[in-house]
């Protein structure tokens, strides 16, 4: 039994899974969102307050591990976007080290993105027509866009946007004006044109992350998070743009008490995730996006199967 742990800008997530085959089998999920990167993409630094919130769910999960899956290996743990940007990287790491006994690795953008391509992919059904497919990760200080067919990854960038950094940098007003609302989408787009990978309009985008599988919860009216149902979900670039309507009008408090399970945590930062969702598939000429709950920590637990 494999156990795997990614530390996100927002989330840190657990799974809980044993390899058959090269395929996964889910046994357990746990998501919690201490949002370590607030203020890393002004400061430059993870701050004493949100490392310690870290550290409070890395503790948790391994008293879950430690009760529930005593025979489950020791989790790989990786980290992304707040931990690889932050000047103060190594304290952080050794603190955590320190505290829990566990070993971070920091992924780079490459690595994070070949993660996601290969972890997006583990959850869905198999590829049988070959179909190019083109793996979308909006992670709260980073996007990686990863292009491949099948198991082959071909290209990917990681984009230096997410739904943290961008809502802190642009979008500070509790309902942005209509100028912070252009400067996001302006900023996207350069990232984007910076940054251009060669993508076939007619390849299968697949989402991933917690940007997109909230909005799946939302368009699904799920009151508890179920994979098996949001796996799968087709999110279109009309609905998506329906959405960001909305919620451009509203208060994070108010987008939270329409979805209080799917936005629990993520109103304040949803905005953002939505433009950054939108401007990605409007530039590469997409009208419709299938959902993945797969993500880095599925990638992690498969690489550390192939390595043994």
């Amino acid at each position: 039994m494999k156990t795997a742990i990614d530390i996100g800008t927002n989330t840190v997530l657990l799974l809980v899974a044993t390899v058959e085959e090269g395929c996964l089998n889910i046994i357990e999920e746990q998501q919690r969102v201490p949002r370590l990167g607030r203020g890393v993409d002004h400061d430059n630094k993870i701050t004493d307050t949100a490392a310690s919130r870290v550290i409070e769910v890395l503790l948790e999960y391994r008293e879950i591990l430690d009760t529930k899956f005593p025979d489950a290996e020791s989790p790989v743990i990786t980290a992304t976007s707040a931990v690889r940007d932050a000047a103060n990287r190594k304290d952080f790491i050794t603190r955590c080290a320190h505290k829990t006994g566990f070993n971070i690795k920091v992924l780079s953008g490459n690595e994070e993105a070949e993660y996601t391509y290969q972890g997006a992919q583990s959850v869905l059904p198999a590829n049988k027509a070959g179909r190019s497919q083109t793996v979308l990760d909006i992670g709260g200080g980073s996007t990686e866009i990863a292009d491949g067919r099948g198991e082959q990854l071909a290209e990917s960038h990681s984009f230096d946007m997410g739904c943290v950094r961008y809502t802190e940098r642009f979008l500070g007003a509790d309902i942005p004006t209509n100028g912070e609302i252009k400067a996001c989408r302006r900023a996207v787009r350069d990232q984007l044109e910076a940054g251009a990978i060669s993508i076939s309009d007619r390849t299968q985008l697949i989402g991933v992350a917690g940007t997109i599988t909230s909005l799946a919860m939302a368009k699904l009216e799920l009151t508890e998070y179920d994979p098996a149902l949001i796996n799968g979900y087709t999110l279109s670039l009309s609905g998506i743009r329906s959405l960001m309507r909305s919620f451009s009008r509203l208060l994070p408090k108010e987008i939270e008490s329409q979805y209080p399970e799917a936005l629990g945590g993520r109103a304040e930062i949803i905005l953002a995730g939505l433009l950054i969702l939108e401007e990605v598939m409007s530039y590469y000429n997409q009208r419709k996006l299938t959902v993945s709950t797969g993500g880095i920590r599925h990638g992690a637990i498969l690489e550390d199967n192939r390595m043994q």
